[in-house]
């Protein structure tokens, strides 16, 4: 008998991890529609469209069996070569964190590259990455709200050991919350 397993709780966070994590990617890179992972079925739901002319610059999807600040699984960013498919399962190699405050709350997005797209996966830190790369997301994620009335503050782009840590949080908050 097939057993399906939600996304958040059912797939593992991955055997390499912090440093390669399972990445379940919700929104393809170029989509303008805004899913999640429904926290109560695990089917993928429409959030909303973006309100404003801006599309997603890189796959976006979460780290399953963690928690992070905001109440959700922690975020992560997966650069490709091509958009993934959503509910896909990744490796994710991670690179770096950006840090930023979304209205009010924390809210880190773990920036990582696919680590099966020999496109991008000789990128290893934060530093090899173009220096556009980071004006683009910030300025993504600081104004796809706007129309809504909502503000991001991007805060800052964190180094690998940083993004590390982060990850390693948000497994320990998981299984505080989850594991009882």
């Amino acid at each position: 008998m097939l057993t399906v397993s939600h996304p958040w709780h059912g797939v593992p966070y991955g055997d390499n991890a912090p440093r390669v994590v399972n990445a379940v990617i919700e929104i393809p890179q170029g989509s303008r529609a805004k899913y999640e992972i429904d926290k109560d079925s695990g089917l993928l739901k429409l959030d909303r469209v973006i309100y404003s002319s801006f599309y997603y610059p890189c796959n976006y999807g979460f780290i399953p069996q963690t928690y992070g600040d905001d109440k959700d699984p922690l975020d992560i960013l997966v650069i490709t070569s091509l958009p993934v498919q959503a509910l896909c399962i990744m490796e994710a190699k991670v690179v770096g964190v950006m840090q930023m405050i979304d209205n009010g709350d924390g809210d880190d997005k773990i920036i990582a590259v696919a680590a099966n797209d020999p496109g991008v996966n000789h990128y290893n830190n934060m530093e090899e990455l173009p220096p556009h790369f980071f004006s683009e997301l910030r300025h993504f994620f600081e104004e796809y709200k706007r129309l809504e009335n909502k503000k991001v503050i991007v805060e800052e782009f964190g180094d690998k050991s940083t993004a590390l840590k982060v990850i390693q949080e948000a497994v320990e908050s998981y299984k505080e919350h989850f594991r009882k």
